[in-house]
């Protein structure tokens, strides 16, 4: 079994060795570490002993604090993800006043969450309190006609189709015709949300 370090620290190798151009056998005859060695570690399947960690170190012009640093910001490459969603599946999700699901939710380490939501609020008195999450968003109208309400820019409405690429970290709210309500896909980055 893979350990998250074994996967980081690989990880991390393979990184540094790519920036400088190397190929595994260019790493292993300027470390003297093994082929086969070094390609079990960058596939996170070994750890390193002290002594090669420091040669690999040595040959990739980093010290062991650059290397742990490297690790660190070192996510694990997860190749052939994919996550089926059929209409109306997902998870229940509510974000202020919409309700909607989540895409993906089966996922772990998301690069952005993609959320389907159904928009009734008409005006922003019913919205209540304006919503936020931890990065960019990109919010696509697939019916109905929304506003998008922000504190940093006048309300846009958009139609049918529209799209808008937003900061979500400003407050922002959404309402839609009252009569019809709208359907949306919004898109927000990573895997962090600020819903109910």
């Amino acid at each position: 079994m893979r350990s998250h370090t074994a996967e980081r620290t690989g990880a991390a190798i393979r990184k540094l060795r790519l920036a400088k151009g190397w190929t595994l056998a260019e790493l292993s005859a300027e470390s003297g570490v093994p082929l086969s060695t070094l390609s079990r570690v960058e596939l996170g399947q070994n750890a390193l002993n002290y002594d090669k960690l420091t040669r690999l170190c040595r040959a990739l012009d980093v010290d062991l604090q650059g290397l742990v640093t490297r690790e660190a910001e070192a996510r694990p490459v997860t190749a052939g993800r994919r996550a089926v969603v059929r209409a109306g599946d997902g998870a229940p999700f509510r974000l202020g006043p919409h309700t909607g699901h989540l895409a993906g939710d089966d996922l772990l380490d998301r690069a952005f969450t993609p959320v389907m939501l159904n928009i009734a609020v008409a005006d922003l008195e019913a919205h209540g309190a304006k919503l936020t999450a931890g990065g960019e968003a990109y919010l696509k109208v697939l019916v109905g006609t929304v506003v998008l309400h922000s504190d940093v820019y006048a309300p846009l409405t958009l139609s049918e189709g529209d799209a808008v690429y937003f900061d979500a970290r400003a407050p922002f709210a959404l309402t839609a015709e009252p009569a019809a309500g709208a359907r949306v896909l919004l898109v927000l980055d990573g895997d962090g949300l600020t819903g109910d």
